[in-house]
C-alpha cells in the first residue's frame, strides 16, 4: 500500500486515513522528534499497553491512561504499590492486563536508577545514516538493528515489555526514525 489521499484530499500514509483518531495522530505527532523523560516515559508505556493491540485502541484510551498513571511523571508511579495495581486493574479506562500494568511500574523505577537521563538514552539508539524513505507499507520494518539493541539495552537496564518490536514502534512514534512513506504530505 503507497500513500493514498484521504478524503480532505490530502496524502497520507494509508494507516491515517482509516479513521479521524488515526488522522489526527498520524497528521500531528507520528514521526514528529519528541524529547522529555515524562513524554519519552509515557510513549515507551504505551507502546507496552499496544502490544498484540490495534493503536487506535491506545490512542482512544489515551486519556485515561494519563489519568490512571498519574501523568506519567516516573517518580509518582515508581511509588505504585498493590492497591494502585488493584486500581488500575479495575479502571475500564485503559487496558487492563496485569503483566503491563507491572511493566509500567517496573519501567518508572528503571528510569529512576538510570545512570542517563532517560531521553539522552533512548535518542543514542537513533539510526544516524539516512536510510530510504519506503514507498509502500510493506517496505516499513518491524525491527531493525537499532531497536534490537535498544531492546537489549532497556532490558539490561531492568526494563520490562521492552522488545524490539515495541522499540522500533517507539522510534517511529517519537520521530528517531521517519516512516512517512513517499507521497505522504509528512515526508520530508
Amino acid at each position: 500500500m503507497t500513500a493514498e489521499r484521504g478524503e480532505d484530499g490530502v496524502a497520507r500514509c494509508p494507516w491515517g486515513n482509516t479513521a479521524p483518531d488515526y488522522t489526527v495522530y498520524h497528521d500531528t505527532e507520528w514521526g514528529v522528534r519528541l524529547h522529555g523523560r515524562d513524554a519519552l516515559y509515557e510513549r515507551l508505556c504505551l507502546e507496552a499497553f499496544q502490544s498484540g493491540l490495534s493503536w487506535i485502541t491506545i490512542l482512544r484510551k489515551r486519556e485515561g491512561f494519563r489519568r490512571a498513571f498519574a501523568g506519567f511523571v516516573p517518580e509518582k508511579v515508581a511509588n505504585f504499590g498493590d492497591d494502585d495495581i488493584a486500581r488500575l486493574l479495575a479502571d475500564t479506562a485503559i487496558i487492563r492486563n496485569r503483566a503491563k500494568i507491572r511493566a509500567a511500574i517496573t519501567n518508572a523505577r528503571a528510569v529512576a536508577e538510570l545512570d542517563r537521563p532517560l531521553d539522552e538514552l533512548l535518542w543514542s539508539f537513533a539510526p544516524t545514516d539516512p536510510r530510504p524513505r519506503p514507498r509502500t507499507m510493506a517496505d516499513v520494518p518491524a525491527i531493525t538493528p537499532e531497536s534490537t539493541a535498544m531492546a537489549r539495552d532497556l532490558k539490561k537496564r531492568g526494563f520490562a515489555f521492552v522488545g524490539p518490536t515495541t522499540c522500533y514502534a517507539l522510534m517511529q512514534a517519537t520521530g528517531m526514525v521517519d516512516d512517512h512513506l513517499q507521497g505522504c504530505f509528512r515526508a520530508a
